[in-house]
């Protein structure tokens, strides 16, 4: 749903990034931060990604990433947090082997929670972070064990990979 700063990758930018990644490895599990409407995770779970948890914080795009669950067949292999991206990250950690961040292009949350990230809890050793935001912001090329792999533009849109160092 668009509104409230909510901005969905557009197809272009998912073919794109998907290109990119390849298929997900055997066992893949997926972390769709700032989720909208969980396209990103979503993807990934049609093409073999094992488990996606996806993290938003507007109800009505909950309500969407939810329905677009349930209508591709994929409740036994998602789950949805209705929780901010920075109080959720304070919780227990699970590794992922990709994780999503679509954050406002407003604001710090991309470096914030990249930082958050940095840490390493949150990561497989063989994890991808994908930050998609304006093509305008320069993000970090390290955050603790974050290093940038490849930054690809896209229109107004830039996608920077990350990975572990």
């Amino acid at each position: 749903p668009r509104g409230q700063g909510t901005r969905p990758t557009t197809d272009r930018v998912r073919e794109a990034l998907f290109s990119i990644l390849g298929p997900p490895p055997p066992g893949t599990r997926v972390l769709d931060l700032f989720a909208g409407a969980g396209t990103l995770g979503l993807e990934a779970l049609s093409r073999g990604a094992e488990f996606a948890h996806f993290i938003e914080r507007d109800r009505q795009a909950v309500r969407c990433v939810q329905s677009n669950i349930a209508e591709l067949g994929f409740q036994d292999r998602a789950r949805v947090t209705s929780t901010e991206v920075r109080r959720f990250l304070t919780g227990a950690a699970s590794a992922f082997g990709w994780v999503f961040l679509d954050p406002p292009y407003r604001g710090e949350l991309a470096e914030e929670t990249l930082e958050v990230l940095g840490d390493g809890r949150w990561l497989a050793s063989d994890c991808t972070v994908v930050v998609e935001h304006d093509r305008r912001r320069e993000l970090p090329e390290t955050t603790g064990v974050l290093e940038k792999s490849q930054v690809r533009r896209y229109g107004d849109t830039s996608l920077s990979m990350y990975r572990q160092a």
